[in-house]
């Protein structure tokens, strides 16, 4: 029996993009463009004639810009969107604020070697759609604007016997909503936390400014030799693998560039697999949203080596991909709604220990 294909509208204010993306997607047999849309108005109009499974959205267009127009429609109509995103500072920033606003992923436009870029973006592009019509945005709908998070309100004293602790947590597609609710609600006094979220060179860097306004911990993108410290939370950079050692009596992180692992660079695996060595029993990690199967050898390296580890539950999960086979090999003790990580990972570090 032949696959369904995945139905795509694509909404650029370029005709040119629309020509080059409409070609680039139709090449995928698994992938049909059903049409295309000039401006946000066009397309509300062809969402509802042509009912597609998945939207790429340019991220800066007249009129209404990508961040508008998801922050009317995910509340109305939610549906997978693969935002098309600039490398300009501002591209940036607006891609981090499609994220929130309910974007699945998103692609960055080549800014050099255009040729070589503009096929490495096609190949990037097709898998994302692929991997967007099977995610579930249906917690978008009629969804109202969200208040800050208030961190949440735990004793120093609970925290005083944790300062060791490292909390580890890998997330990919749909992971910086769900990360974003899991550390906002940590209060300062937390242990340090290691983060690795799929995501290039410098869309990290604004991930963890946007993060460090929200949070009452110190959140950075991880430099080489940065130390893991109470008070603070690390971002791995894009395209730069990071790990944890043990340097005498405090933990750092090593970041450094090499080949993918599982997949990816940086790799949840890779950050896990040096938790579980330098850590151990120490560490507790989680395993949020995400396609495929990174860090779920580096999650059961920590639970080898005597660490708590939980993951996000199907239900709450953009994708349960990374969360499903973290937990059905072993890794992760049990599946939790994403409200629930952050809590449940306080008090798996503050845990006395036998």
């Amino acid at each position: 029996m032949a696959t369904r294909k995945v139905r795509v509208l694509i909404i650029d204010d370029s005709a040119l993009v629309r020509q080059i993306l409409t070609q680039g997607l139709s090449g995928d047999p698994n992938i049909e463009v059903v049409g295309s849309a000039a401006d946000p108005y066009q397309a509300r109009d062809k969402i509802v004639a042509l009912k597609p499974d998945v939207l790429t959205l340019d991220v800066e267009m007249p009129r209404m810009d990508g961040v508008e127009f998801l922050r009317r429609l995910m509340p109305q109509h939610p549906m997978p969107v693969v935002m098309v995103s600039s490398l300009t500072q501002k591209g940036k920033q607006i891609t981090i604020d499609a994220l929130e606003a309910g974007a699945v992923d998103f692609v960055a436009k080549p800014t050099s070697d255009v040729a070589r870029g503009l096929q490495a973006m096609m190949l990037e592009l097709r898998v994302k759609v692929k991997i967007a019509s099977t995610a579930n945005v249906a917690h978008w709908k009629n969804r109202q604007p969200a208040a800050a998070p208030r961190p949440a309100a735990v004793s120093a004293g609970a925290l005083a016997e944790s300062t060791d602790k490292v909390i580890a947590i890998g997330a990919s597609t749909g992971g910086t909503e769900a990360i974003k609710k899991v550390v906002s609600r940590f209060p300062a006094t937390s242990p340090g936390v290691v983060i690795v979220q799929h995501m290039p060179a410098g869309f990290t860097r604004m991930f963890s400014e946007r993060l460090n306004q929200l949070c009452a911990m110190e959140v950075k993108e991880a430099e080489h030799g940065d130390r893991v410290m109470s008070g603070r939370i690390l971002i791995a950079p894009g395209e730069k693998h990071m790990r944890v050692i043990r340097s005498g009596g405090f933990y750092q992180v090593l970041c450094e560039p090499g080949e993918k692992v599982s997949g990816h660079c940086p790799s949840v695996d890779v950050m896990m697999h040096s938790v579980a060595k330098h850590v151990g029993r120490n560490a507790v990690g989680a395993m949020l949203t995400g396609m495929g199967a990174d860090g779920a050898d580096g999650m059961g390296a920590m639970r080898k080596a005597g660490a708590r580890c939980i993951a996000q539950d199907e239900a709450t999960s953009v994708v349960f991909g990374m969360p499903k086979v973290a937990f059905e090999r072993g890794g992760a003790e049990r599946l939790l709604p994403i409200d629930d990580i952050g809590p449940s990972l306080l008090r798996l570090v503050t845990e006395k220990r036998a």
